[in-house]
């Protein structure tokens, strides 16, 4: 009878004992040897002696031979990378997604428990997660909960938010009239609303001061994200192919970057910013740098949209769990601090 048909019982009572003895920890450490490259880099990363290393590839090597015929890695002198034989390749793969699968078990087991809890947060909406967690951390503590902060930039919280990595996340997202339909699973506390504005190191004489307006915008100079807020407003206004449709002079992966190339003058421009961002860039003067101007955006355009600051987190989980389990503890606590700041700081 092929194996695919015999019984999953027998099977399982005739696993080689060279299988059934390969442990996690000899997992790991083929993982992290694969991903250095060798026992010595592996011995740094795991905090551990390189021969022990070794042993724990000799040993797989061995007990590889023995199941398939073939060792999982090969020395290919001194001072090189091992070389991973198709076996080994494979192994690796097979071992990272078994490691995957059990952190995954056993992170969704302590949230179910209520012993862990993970929030992620862009850097500027830090400060909501930590006064929701001033409010409940005596407690949680006791209840020894471990809670965990992740930062998440703000072009990733949609697929943070899907993926599911993190029980609550908090961020700016771009909102219109009829609302966003991938919202339709999340509950949502909103902190501030507010409008885009133009960051510009342009002079006065080739930008006037009275503001722009965004049908104006492919006259300008732009410097933009390649993801994120301001590309989703964009996107909104001329379509998702919107750099075909505007004289963008610099693509950006950070915003930070495209700060400074406007304050070094390097490229003449203007950047699309929340307002307090704008302020806050515009206020800052340093010596030597290019002066930086915050202007009105006025949107003259279809759909309107906003940027909504605020906490998103699954409804089915708040539901599956009750009332007293840690994510509901602090989603309450992220409720009643909405009450009291009427405004946060934006993305």
């Amino acid at each position: 009878m092929p194996s695919s048909q015999r019984p999953l019982l027998d099977e399982l009572l005739d696993c080689p004992p060279a299988l059934l003895d390969t442990t996690f920890d000899q997992l790991r450490t083929l993982l992290v040897v694969y991903e250095t490259g060798s026992a010595l880099r592996a011995a740094r990363a795991l905090g551990r002696e390189q021969s022990s290393v070794q042993k724990q590839l000799d040993t797989l090597n061995r007990n590889c031979q023995a199941l398939c015929g073939e060792v999982l890695t090969l020395r290919q002198g001194r001072g090189k990378d091992f070389l991973f034989t198709p076996t080994g390749e494979n192994a690796a793969r097979l071992a990272r997604a078994t490691l995957r699968e059990w952190l995954d078990a056993v992170h969704w087991s302590r949230r179910r428990l209520g012993r862990m809890l993970t929030v992620g947060t862009t850097e500027f909406t830090l400060p909501i997660v930590s006064r929701a967690w001033d409010r409940v951390s005596e407690e949680l503590r006791q209840r020894e909960v471990e809670f965990k902060v992740v930062h998440v930039r703000t072009k990733d919280l949609w697929s943070r938010l899907e993926s599911k990595e993190v029980d609550l996340i908090c961020g700016t997202i771009v909102s219109t009239p009829g609302g966003d339909r991938r919202l339709r699973d999340y509950d949502v506390v909103e902190y501030a609303r507010g409008r885009a504005m133009l960051l510009t190191n342009l002079a006065e004489p080739e930008l006037p001061g009275g503001g722009a307006r965004t049908s104006e915008l492919p006259a300008l100079p732009l410097v933009v994200p390649q993801a994120g807020l301001i590309a989703d407003f964009l996107a909104g206004w001329y379509g998702p192919n919107f750099r075909d449709r505007l004289n963008v002079v610099a693509d950006i992966d950070d915003v930070h970057y495209g700060f400074s190339l406007l304050r070094s003058g390097f490229v003449r421009g203007c950047m699309i910013v929340t307002a307090s961002i704008g302020r806050r860039m515009a206020e800052r003067i340093e010596p030597g740098e290019t002066p930086l101007r915050s202007m009105e955006l006025h949107d003259d355009l279809e759909p309107k949209a906003e940027l909504m600051t605020g906490a998103f987190v699954r409804k089915a989980d708040l539901a599956r769990y009750d009332a007293g389990h840690p994510l509901n503890r602090l989603w309450e606590a992220v409720r009643e601090d909405a009450r009291i700041y009427t405004a946060a700081p934006g993305p």
